[in-house]
């Protein structure tokens, strides 16, 4: 029989749209017309300037101190409040566990004026505390969402082993609790600090005068126009994307192939009883 070739071409298709467009911000980087559709040549003079720019810079570490403490303060709440809601009986938990992950599905435009009228009745000043708020309030259920999964298939006999051996409920979630749901801590943090550095429509309305993000500045920029400064930034950010990405792999995989070779053993094991 012949192969089918459909899969193959849809697939390319689909990956050509996907990773074209970044590769075209990649190459017009390099691009030494000002002219974003016209190529003048190689050059490396709009990293010159980029680098050159202190508010670029300035809105970058807003940014990186703005998604840090976001994804430390979700951290915390949407764990404590995943580990609470597994401890719940009661008939509320469902619609509890409901409201919780409610704003993700709030559409951003939405959670921007209620936040800037909430902050408003209350007087706080606009500004790196709004944002954090703001931020941190839309990134919770991304840490309780993983949590929870988590603690769903978590062996329950662990805990209840410890408790019998005398343990506090605080030393069990110390040393049993936490480092098997840590994982999923990890992941949720990463996620909200991305969401958090890629967030605009939220930050535009809780943001102050004296305080900017990168996101905001490179959007008040690409209005006039896309300069091949703003592909530069994207390619620097990429790279760092990349290089991250990477050394997350090469530090799980001792990890991975102590499970893989724990997971043999225990294979080889079970295949010698069974031939005794």
């Amino acid at each position: 029989m012949k192969k089918n070739r459909f899969p193959r071409i849809y697939l390319m298709v689909v990956l050509a749209v996907m990773y074209l467009p970044i590769l075209l911000v990649v190459l017009y980087s390099f691009n030494e017309s000002k002219i974003t559709s016209i190529w003048g040549g190689f050059s490396l003079t709009w990293y010159e300037t980029l680098f050159r720019d202190k508010a670029i810079f300035e809105a970058l570490r807003n940014s990186l101190v703005l998604a840090g403490l976001t994804c430390l303060a979700s951290a915390v709440i949407g764990t404590l409040g995943a580990v609470g809601m597994q401890r719940l009986q009661s008939r509320t938990k469902g619609p509890l566990e409901y409201i919780s992950t409610l704003p993700i599905m709030i559409p951003e435009i939405i959670l921007g004026i209620g936040f800037m009228v909430f902050f408003s009745l209350l007087g706080l000043p606009f500004g790196m505390t709004t944002l954090v708020i703001g931020h941190t309030a839309f990134c919770i259920p991304y840490v309780f969402m993983q949590v929870k999964a988590r603690l769903v298939g978590m062996d329950k006999s662990l805990a209840e082993a410890a408790r019998d051996l005398g343990a506090g409920e605080a030393r069990v979630f110390f040393d049993i609790t936490l480092p098997l749901i840590f994982p999923a801590i990890l992941s949720g943090m990463l996620l909200s600090f991305a969401m958090s550095m890629d967030d605009v429509i939220i930050s535009m309305f809780v943001t102050g005068v004296d305080v900017n993000t990168l996101p905001i500045k490179i959007y008040s920029q690409i209005k006039f126009g896309v300069t091949p400064e703003i592909n530069a930034l994207c390619t620097l950010m990429l790279l760092a994307t990349i290089l991250i990405v990477v050394l997350s792999d090469l530090a799980g995989r001792p990890r991975r192939r102590r499970a893989s070779k724990n997971i043999s053993q225990e294979t080889m094991e079970l295949q010698k009883e069974e031939l005794r």
